[in-house]
């Protein structure tokens, strides 16, 4: 089991260097363009493709760090540079986690390499799972997926929303109900491969922040997908629905309770997205409160704006360390006993709209205009505290983890 330590090896500092890098040299100057066509920034992930950060290979290597530390880190360097490019290259990792996690040998080494493409022809790819009725209350999904079983093929109708990449991607990783008495057990996920006739993008949406990451719904019309895209493959899929429904007649909330466990996993990398903008704006109004003299002297000097510089700090600091603690009793095996990867999201989640906020009010005037980047950072925070759960969900999970009560 990896030591935990506040300080970054000698190799994490060299990614992490890197990384900032690459967010100041290529995504800062970018940000403002992006965010304001509303579009893909496939300039920028080619260029991302190109030194290897746009990759299976990098984001695998951070994701076994053995430390914890490899993927919040990444994600804080690239989040500091602008929130919507950055989803924009961390996206397709959504889905290619979905087919590691739930494939086979052959699923992997078939559709992940397709979700990336190549340095020349960049891919992406979509993981779709909210529904316009079932965001937060996964057991209300309503796209199914029904077996043909005289061709071996899956059939699935149903809507998704919300889907980062949706429409746009090579590669489709749709989760759909396929045993409806077993709630989010009797869930299952599918490939949808490139062209496959059915699949459609529905409404794109034009949103308040992380413009530069394109979120669309995805309309499925008798969607006919071969045998062979059924992540894990059918006698998997066929022993664990068995199981499933074996546990819901001796007690159900157990069932729910070890799906909620899943996603409390995946919670810290959002939080280090939210620390990495937060981070951006503080550092923003930071040099700005040193340089903007009113009365005749800075306006660091008084104690107003140095008092909230100082709660900003205070409280970005504190995110960090839960995401950091979270992480890394993820990878070691501790169990989250009072909902450690939920408070991490919460509190970060909240720090950055609150940093974010406070940057603006520091900037006066200045920091409501487009000439300075902390408006766009404010209205990018705004969805840490939405998605992967809502901050009321997280608040919710934490409760009932606390209390012992079913987590519903």
């Amino acid at each position: 089991m990896a030591e935990f330590t506040m300080e970054l090896n000698d190799e994490q500092k060299e990614v992490r260097d890197w990384l900032h890098g690459f967010a100041a040299d290529v995504i800062r100057p970018a940000a403002a363009e992006w965010d304001e066509r509303e579009e893909t920034p496939w300039p920028v992930i080619q260029e991302a493709a190109k030194i290897g950060i746009y990759s299976l290979d990098f984001y695998a290597q951070q994701y076994f760090d053995p430390t914890g530390l490899g993927i919040p880190m990444a994600m804080e360097e690239l989040f500091w540079g602008d929130a919507g490019i950055a989803l924009s290259l961390v996206g397709t990792g959504l889905a290619a986690v979905g087919v590691l996690a739930n494939g086979t040998e052959e699923q992997i080494g078939t559709w992940v390499p397709q979700m990336y493409g190549d340095p020349n022809d960049v891919k992406v790819a979509a993981f779709c799972s909210s529904e316009p009725d079932a965001g937060s209350d996964v057991a209300s999904m309503r796209t199914r997926a029904v077996y043909d079983e005289a061709r071996d093929e899956w059939v699935i109708n149903g809507t998704k929303t919300w889907a980062t990449n949706g429409g746009i991607a090579s590669v489709h990783v749709v989760v759909a109900v396929v045993d409806p008495e077993l709630g989010s057990k009797g869930h299952a996920s599918f490939i949808v491969p490139p062209g496959t006739p059915g699949l459609a993008q529905g409404q794109k949406f034009k949103k308040h922040g992380i413009r530069a990451s394109h979120t669309a719904e995805v309309i499925l019309d008798h969607v006919r997908v071969p045998g062979s895209c059924l992540l894990g493959g059918k006698e998997k899929l066929d022993e664990r629905l068995a199981r499933a429904r074996e546990k819901v007649k001796a007690g159900g909330e157990r069932v729910r309770n070890a799906a909620m466990a899943t996603f409390e996993a995946s919670r810290p990398a959002v939080g280090a997205m939210a620390v990495g903008t937060a981070r951006a704006a503080y550092e923003v109004a930071l040099d700005y409160a040193g340089t903007r003299e009113q009365f005749g002297r800075p306006i660091i000097d008084n104690q107003g704006v140095a008092f909230q510089l100082a709660d900003m700090r205070t409280q970005i600091d504190a995110a960090r360390l839960l995401v950091w603690r979270a992480s890394w009793m993820a990878v070691n095996g501790k169990p989250f006993t009072a909902a450690e990867g939920s408070m991490s999201k919460l509190f970060a989640s909240e720090t950055a709209k609150k940093v974010t906020a406070g940057a603006i009010q520091i900037l006066g005037g200045n920091g409501y205009t487009r000439e300075y980047p902390v408006e766009r950072m404010h209205r990018d925070a705004a969805i840490y505290t939405i998605f992967e759960g809502t901050s009321e969900i997280q608040r919710l999970v934490i409760a009932r983890t606390l209390s012992g009560m079913p987590i519903r």
